[in-house]
C-alpha cells in the first residue's frame, strides 16, 4: 500500500499498565511527528479531525 511500516505499530497492554500505555504512546507519537505529514493523505481530503 506504500505505507511506512514506522507508521504501523501494535502495542500491548493491561488495564493495570497505565504508565507503560502512557510511554508507548508518547514514544508513538514523537515517531509520527519526526516522518511528518502522511504522505498518502491529499490536499482534497474531506476527512474530518478528531476533536480533542
Amino acid at each position: 500500500m506504500g505505507i511506512n511500516e514506522k507508521r504501523i505499530h501494535i502495542g500491548w497492554c493491561t488495564a493495570a499498565e497505565g504508565q507503560k500505555f502512557q510511554q508507548d504512546a508518547t514514544a508513538f507519537d514523537k515517531v509520527i511527528r519526526e516522518l511528518g505529514p502522511n504522505p498518502l493523505k491529499t490536499k482534497g481530503d474531506t476527512h474530518k479531525k478528531a476533536k480533542t
